[in-house]
């Protein structure tokens, strides 16, 4: 797992986030969102946190990456995460 540092990693375990490790994104099947690893990396505390508290209508996902994911892509992961 790439590295982070401690206190982003427990900003999304508290916000309800899980990790997969088989895609390298940490999940919220409950708001219906995903962070690629390298996106968390990437932003600030202060930047996740707006993300998480963002609002989000509707039953699409919202991914969080830096590169916006293939619409290929975006079908698999709602499909594998429901």
């Amino acid at each position: 797992m790439p590295r982070l540092t401690a206190s982003k990693t427990q900003i999304l375990d508290e916000a309800g986030y899980a990790y997969s490790f088989d895609r390298q994104i940490y999940i919220n099947r409950k708001t219906k969102k995903a962070f690629s690893v390298e996106f968390v990396q990437d932003h600030s505390e202060d930047q996740i946190r707006k993300y998480i508290r963002e609002h989000t209508d509707g039953p699409e996902w919202r991914f969080y990456f830096n590169s916006p994911p293939s619409e290929a892509v975006k079908h698999d992961l709602e499909c594998v995460l429901g």
